[in-house]
């Protein structure tokens, strides 16, 4: 995530509870993208630091664990930048150019100057962002597919360029021979399988096989994947997107929810505060009298009524509406207390960070040296593959 300052809702119900979810399932990387936060606020770049405190406390509050992920900063692991240069040498402008957001964000933005490389160079840093710690997965909505897209073709054109280490098919069939004699017999026929007929599942069989050899080493596996498929050694491997569940989370206006639009309610809201602007939302235009039936279709309350209500109250708000049964201010008290209720937790969580800022710093330097310790065989590996090694 960029650091904007605190969170809101929308991140809570669109991010977070992904995350929370996936810290139990996978071995996970979260990190505050400083660097990306330049790309567009260069020029205003004085409270990046404590925006940085304050979304990685609304992470520990939303139930982010560093015991089960990896919390750090995205400028504390250098070999982020160190790798998006690597690339940089290797990608086509026009990759960068034809990336669906860079034209829109420009239009949107248009009180900005970014006729920057920074910003037209914002994906390709994303993608060393991921293939520096060599991800399997990457989660993302539907519209950020297209920079997992570009992260593969990157990935794709440097093991292409530099994956054709001396002797190669050599060491790839010793690296088989390492294999037991029965696994070895079936990676050959799955590989034939695969290239001589195109047998997709073949392919996955045999990666799945390389999955489950305990006793090769992490560049024979690499080899052996390379070889699978015609190839030559796999030095950056191809992330999948991992599509995860985004609720589109409505603001006080019905619009999406966003800082921009003022329409928000922060992640840790005081009680007072989120009574004051649920009480104050716009509702059916149609309801001018409290004796006016209504139509929750129509109604930004009730479209928060679908994020944090169960069935028996959003039955009873939508007969209530449309019978005009209940008012309007009846209608927003479930989901004043429902949002305090959640908000309450949060609250509860961030205390401890808040008092002590220094258990904050202390999670980020132990995540970052993580980090950095996993970024590092990366860049020895890219460095050695590239020839600038230099041991």
């Amino acid at each position: 995530m960029r650091p904007t300052g605190r969170l809101h809702l929308g991140h809570l119900h669109g991010v977070l509870k992904n995350w929370v979810q996936l810290q139990n399932e996978y071995e996970c990387f979260f990190f505050v993208a400083d660097y990306h936060a330049l790309t567009t606020q260069y020029d205003a770049s004085e409270n990046i630091e404590q925006f940085t405190y304050d979304t990685v406390v609304d992470w520990l509050a939303a139930g982010i664990n560093p015991g089960n992920a990896t919390l750090f900063v995205q400028s504390r692991v250098p070999e982020h930048a160190e790798l998006h240069l690597m690339l940089s040498m290797i990608t086509p402008m026009s990759w960068l150019e034809r990336v669906p957001s860079y034209k829109d964000q420009q239009q949107k933005l248009n009180d900005k100057d970014l006729s920057t490389y920074g910003f037209l160079g914002y994906p390709l840093l994303q993608a060393a962002d991921i293939l520096i710690y060599r991800a399997g997965c990457v989660p993302v909505g539907a519209d950020q597919v297209a920079h997992v897209e570009l992260t593969r073709e990157v990935a794709r054109r440097f093991n292409h360029i530099y994956g054709r280490e001396v002797g190669f098919e050599n060491q790839a069939e010793a690296a088989i021979k390492k294999m037991s004699k029965k696994a070895g017999r079936l990676y050959r026929n799955l590989r034939k399988a695969y290239l001589e007929q195109g047998d997709g599942q073949a392919l996955e069989r045999a990666r799945a096989l390389l999955g489950e050899q305990q006793n090769l080493s992490v560049g024979d596996r690499e080899r052996l994947f390379g070889y699978l498929e015609g190839g030559g050694r796999i030095i950056l491997p191809e992330p999948q997107s991992l599509l995860t569940k985004t609720a589109k989370m409505p603001g006080l206006d019905g619009e999406k929810m966003s800082k921009s639009y003022n329409n928000f309610i922060s992640l840790r809201e005081a009680p007072a505060s989120v009574e004051e602007k649920v009480r104050t939302m716009q509702t059916d235009p149609a309801r001018v009298r409290l004796t006016d039936p209504g139509d929750p279709s129509n109604c930004p309350v009730f479209a928060l009524h679908e994020v944090y209500s169960d069935d028996a109250v959003r039955d009873w708000a939508t007969q209530g509406c449309q019978t005009a049964g209940i008012g309007c201010v009846d209608c927003k008290k479930p989901l004043i207390d429902a949002i305090n209720a959640e908000q309450s937790i949060y609250r509860q969580r961030a205390a401890q960070f808040e008092e002590d800022p220094d258990l904050v710093n202390a999670i980020l330097q132990e995540g970052s040296e993580k980090a950095r310790t996993i970024a590092r065989e990366t860049m020895e590996d890219v460095k050695d593959a590239v020839g600038i090694l230099h041991r």
